[in-house]
This record gives structure tokens, C-alpha cells and sequence, in this order.
């Protein structure tokens, strides 16, 4: 796989989406969970979705319960929480493997491209970010600690390009 577009999700407690979808936007993907240190992040992400999505950010969270178990709730629980606790309007996804055998391929071509410290595929833990550009080509891998208006600076230089 090349790009962004050639995956397909399955949206939350919904239908399988095409990533292709997304041609042509700037996007932010995240792994996230509702129980973590990190969860609270998710109200930056909102806030930074909400400011760029008109300009051609999509932030896209994806669910997993691999750390910690800190996302143990079906699809109906966690989009009840990312709704009543952050008012979360940016797509939501099932949840997902993102290490291991069985992770989902988007999170495999992910840390392929995009390998973290010391040249690690591996996700360490839940918020990991990756920014994409408009091509549906990673950009840049963020840690778990980076807060997403963090990233301010290089999501409005791929809105720019």
C-alpha cells in the first residue's frame, strides 16, 4: 500500500468506510481510548477539528483497547463518551488492533512510514498520532504526550501546500 486511500474502516458502530474519502484532505489519525492518562486530549483534537475542517483537516480516531485495556466499551459506549464528555464530531472508527499480528493494516502501513523513536514500528501507547498531507502520505509521527494543537504549526503548512 501507497497511500491513505487504498484502506478502507469500519465507522463507528457502522458501515465500512473508504479512506479514499479523504483524497485530497490534510489527516490527522489517532489511536485512542476512553480510560487513559491521555483521554482528555481528545478535547484538543475536537477543538483543532473544528477550527481546520473548513480549511480540509479530517481527524479520524480509531479505538483501540490493546494498552492497558482502557478502551473496554463496545461502539454504542464509546461514542456515548466521546459525545456527552468531549463533543466529539469528527469521525470515529470501530475499534482496532494497531500493534501485533492482527492489527489493522492502516496501523501496519502507518508505522511502516512512520517508524517512532529509534526506528520502532511499534505503537506504544494510546493518542499516537500521524499527520498526513493532502497526497495521503504520512507526514509526521507524533508521541502519545504531544498535544494535538501542538501540531498547530505543521497542520496549517500542509493546509497551505
Amino acid at each position: 500500500m501507497s497511500d491513505l486511500y487504498e484502506f478502507s474502516a469500519k465507522a463507528l458502530g457502522d458501515a465500512a468506510v473508504g479512506l479514499d474519502a479523504y483524497r485530497g484532505k490534510v489527516v490527522l489519525v489517532v489511536n485512542t481510548a476512553s480510560e487513559c492518562g491521555f483521554t482528555p486530549q481528545y478535547e484538543s483534537l475536537e477543538a483543532i477539528s473544528r477550527k481546520y475542517r473548513e480549511k480540509g483537516l479530517e481527524v479520524l480516531g480509531f479505538p483501540c483497547n490493546q494498552f492497558g485495556a482502557q478502551e473496554p466499551g463496545d461502539a454504542a459506549e464509546i461514542g456515548a463518551f466521546c459525545q456527552k464528555n468531549y463533543g466529539v464530531s469528527f469521525q470515529m472508527f470501530d475499534k482496532i488492533d494497531v500493534k501485533g499480528s492482527g492489527a489493522h493494516p492502516l496501523y501496519k502501513w502507518l508505522t511502516q512510514s512512520a517508524p517512532g523513536i529509534l526506528g520502532t514500528e511499534a505503537i506504544k501507547w494510546n493518542f499516537t498520532k500521524f499527520l498526513l498531507g493532502r497526497d495521503g502520505k504520512v507526514f509526521k509521527r507524533y508521541a502519545p504526550q504531544t498535544k494535538p494543537d501542538a501540531i498547530a504549526d505543521d497542520i496549517e503548512r500542509l493546509l497551505a501546500a
